[in-house]
This record gives C-alpha cells, sequence and structure tokens, in this order.
C-alpha cells in the first residue's frame, strides 16, 4: 500500500511512500530526452521530454513507480486491488496503453495537468503484462502539477477522472469515497475544542491536541488519506526550500509502516520501502530508504544528446554523523 501527497511552499513538491512487503531494488532512473521510448500498440516517441523517477529497468526499459518530467508535471501509481481493470480488447479510437507504460506516456507528452487529463481522455488501458515475471499490478494513478491535481482510476465501470482537490491519494476503496468519507471528520480541528459536551458539566483539558481526537491512527488505506490530509492541509510552510522539503518528509512519517505492525495475508511484513519528495521547480529527487535515513538528492540533468537511461541506486546503509 501507499500514500502519495502534493505540497504548495516556497517552490512546489510532489512525492510518495511506497509501501510493499519487499523491495523491488528500486533505484533514482533518468530518461533522458533522446531515449526511445517504445510501446506495445503505440508508435514508439523519441525526442520527448526528458524524466526522473524511482522505478527498475528491465531489458533496457524503465518500470517507473512514480516520476516528474522537465516541465514539472509529476504522476505516481499506487497500489488499488481488486477495483483495478485493464481492457482485454483494443480500443479502435483509442491510445492502446499498458499500464507500466502510462507513467512515461503521459509524462514524455504533457507539460501540465490539463495537457495530461486530455491526453487521458484518449486512453484505454489494456491487460498486457510487461512479461511472465512481472504481471501487471491493480493501480491508480496521482498527477500532478504546481497547481492542481487529478486522480485516474481504471475500474470495470470504465475510466474515471477525478479533480483532486486535496492533492492526497492512497489505496482502496476509490477516491470519490475517500473523499465523500472526509465529512466524518469536519470536527477535527488544531486548535483545542469547546466544551460541547454539556452545560452543566464543566470539562477541562490537560494537555493540547485535544482537537485532533478522533483522527485514525491505524494503517489501512482509509485512515492513512484521512491522516495525510489532516497533515498536509494543516502544515506550516518553511521560510526556506530545505524546510520544505523536511517538513514533507515529516508529513509522510504520519502515515509510515513500521516493519512488525503489520502483516500480510501471506504473514510479510509490510513497510515503507522508500519515501521520496520532487521539487517540481528544481526537478530535484529527494529520498529516503526504510534502512537510510539521511536525505538523498539527485536532479535531472536535461542532456538533449544522450540516449542512455542514466540509474543511481538506492543507498540502503544508514549514514550516521558521528561527532565523537
Amino acid at each position: 500500500m501507499c500514500t502519495a501527497i502534493t505540497l504548495n511552499g516556497n517552490n512546489n513538491y510532489f512525492g510518495r511512500n511506497l509501501d510493499l512487503d519487499f523491495s523491488y531494488g528500486e533505484e533514482v532512473i533518468i530518461t533522458p530526452a533522446e531515449y526511445e521510448f517504445k510501446f506495445r500498440r503505440e508508435k514508439s516517441i523519441r525526442n520527448h521530454k526528458a524524466l526522473i523517477g524511482v522505478g527498475i529497468i528491465v531489458n533496457d526499459y524503465p518500470l517507473y513507480f512514480d516520476a516528474i518530467n522537465e516541465d514539472g508535471l509529476g504522476m505516481a501509481g499506487l497500489n488499488f486491488p481488486g477495483n483495478a481493470y485493464y481492457d482485454d480488447t483494443l480500443g479502435n479510437d483509442k491510445n492502446n496503453i499498458t499500464p507500466f507504460e502510462f507513467i512515461p506516456w503521459i509524462l514524455s507528452q504533457c507539460s501540465n495537468v490539463n495537457e495530461a487529463r486530455k491526453l487521458v481522455e484518449r486512453i484505454n488501458l489494456i491487460n498486457i503484462s510487461f512479461s511472465e515475471q512481472l504481471p501487471l499490478a491493480g493501480l491508480h494513478w496521482l498527477i500532478t502539477d504546481r497547481e492542481k491535481s487529478i486522480v485516474v482510476e481504471a475500474t470495470k465501470e470504465g475510466l474515471h477522472i477525478y479533480d483532486n482537490p486535496i492533492g492526497v491519494l492512497t489505496n482502496n476503496p476509490e477516491f470519490n469515497y475517500q473523499m465523500y468519507n472526509l465529512n466524518k471528520y469536519r470536527s477535527l480541528s488544531i486548535s483545542t475544542p469547546q466544551n460541547t459536551f454539556s452545560d452543566s458539566v464543566n470539562l477541562q483539558v490537560d494537555g493540547t491536541g485535544f482537537g485532533g481526537i478522533g483522527l485514525p491512527g491505524d494503517v489501512s488505506p482509509e485512515s492513512r488519506f484521512v491522516r495525510a490530509a489532516f497533515s498536509k492541509l494543516n502544515s506550516s510552510k518553511g521560510m526556506t526550500v530545505e524546510e520544505d522539503i523536511t517538513q514533507f518528509f515529516h508529513i509522510l512519517e504520519t502515515v509510515e509502516q513500521i516493519k512488525g505492525v503489520n502483516k500480510t495475508e501471506s504473514g510479510h511484513e509490510e513497510y515503507t520501502v522508500y519515501s521520496n519528495c520532487y521539487d517540481l521547480d528544481s526537478k530535484t529527487l529527494y529520498y529516503t530508504t526504510y534502512e537510510n535515513r539521511q536525505i538523498v538528492a539527485v536532479t535531472l540533468n536535461k542532456n538533449k544528446k544522450d540516449n542512455k537511461l542514466i540509474a543511481y541506486p538506492f543507498k540502503r546503509v544508514q549514514e550516521i554523523n558521528k561527532l565523537n
């Protein structure tokens, strides 16, 4: 399971927690503008927008989990098991794109959410796996720029595009329900609440934080959606980009998964494999891993003449600043 958020501060940011019970061996991948994106049912694209993101490279193809492009458009795929539905037939009047091609298809061509929406409206997500060893995952997607976000969900009822005014996405259930579910938490506050229990009882508080009583603390997708939205929407802005990035990771920490507190049906421990933050203005990717809490940064290098993928393996060994 996963959580993705956006944040506006001194710059504009987008990122996510990837929560799984194993690691794919993820790394930072830069796709230069001259790299040829080959698609299973559509024509190849060359001379496109450069990308930076997190994923794995298989047979010289970048399988992105999340990424941004040189114009500051970002996209992340999050688990959507049981609800995601991909078509077994090709659409004659559609662009037939597989889910593992979806991020490259959008980010290689679009500069903002409005352009992405138009391209998504013409897409038919088809049920073709990358390989027998890498079957399709049930996903839905957050697409964002500096000003707005949308969510894309392909279900049996069709392809849905939702405006996302809060810039948060987790997993099941469907996004429109997640937004409706927030109505139950409208009484939450960052301030100490007034006593509305009864006029006849003088009820006191003995600390701060009472306005947040009722905020769910478990790691289910519904609860993480509410908690991430409350934390993000009420978080204070920093004075610098560095403070913004620090704040961004603190927000993601409110919905992190710790090894041992959530076991899957197979008995494995689900945990936050990595957390990242993209600066949509500087085109810089910041990340931490479960093993290494130090923030690592990689910036997109738009070398138009390069056509080879560039990869930076994740730093997974804890780096401690020892002062004595």
